[in-house]
């Protein structure tokens, strides 16, 4: 199962995903990176074929400051992972001797960033289609999104929209820290980048852990409020 998501907050927008890969044809689970720099102020991840998002990484590398540049990112998006997918689902076989399920091809993309003080979170579902949400400010791509859009939902009351890009990446590790703990095939380490206009952070290992930290004091303080719910 994958999750990669994304935050908007008042000030920035957070990028999170899970390094779990799950191959059900082998019945292998494994580490992988799934959130990737898109340019200096934007960052990208992507569920499903790992052959076609490893096509689309290069092509993200090479051509990262076109993409962010263009008139519409939407379209540069589309027009460089639209052929790619289009390859590997022409090229897939469904039937493999010998084993029940070959799995599927189904691709899905998410980016999100900043084009100077504008914000943008876009992803292309299996189909090539583009979807916008930036307004809503939230969204999901993986066989684990339903999961990550219910707790989302169960988040709404903290108004994440209004508050600092620093709330987002607490909320994102919250998040995939519930869903590692709810679903075997959801795994750590869990990867973050906390994007603003001046630019795109990755947040190491170390600093991951250390947002785990407030993860626990928002779970602390959350129990002692219901605690003195009824004094």
């Amino acid at each position: 199962m994958t999750v990669v998501l994304a935050v908007r907050c008042a000030n920035g927008i957070v990028v999170a995903s899970d390094s779990q890969i799950t191959d059900p044809g082998r019945g292998l689970s494994y580490p992988a990176q799934k959130l990737h720099s898109l340019g200096a102020h934007a960052a990208w991840g992507g569920s499903g074929s790992r052959a076609a998002l490893y096509d689309i990484e290069q092509i993200f590398n090479d051509e990262a400051d076109a993409v962010i540049e263009a008139k519409n990112i939407g379209h540069a998006l589309q027009a460089r992972v639209l052929p790619v997918l289009k390859h590997h689902y022409e090229n897939f076989i469904t039937d493999v001797p010998g084993q029940e399920a070959a799995g599927t091809p189904a691709t899905y993309v998410l980016a999100a960033g900043y084009v100077g003080d504008d914000p943008f979170i876009i992803d292309l579902d299996p189909s090539g289609l583009i979807g916008h949400h930036e307004e809503t400010g939230f969204q999901a791509v993986g066989s684990g999104a339903p999961m990550a859009q219910q707790a989302h939902a169960l988040l709404t009351h903290f108004h994440m929209r209004e508050r600092d890009v620093d709330y987002g990446v607490v909320a994102a590790l919250r998040v995939l820290d519930a869903l590692d703990a709810s679903s075997p095939s959801v795994g750590g380490p869990m990867d973050i980048c906390r994007i603003t206009p001046e630019g795109a952070d990755h947040l190491s290992p170390k600093e991951v852990e250390g947002v785990r930290k407030q993860v626990k004091r928002w779970v602390e303080l959350e129990q002692r409020a219901l605690d003195d719910l009824f004094d």
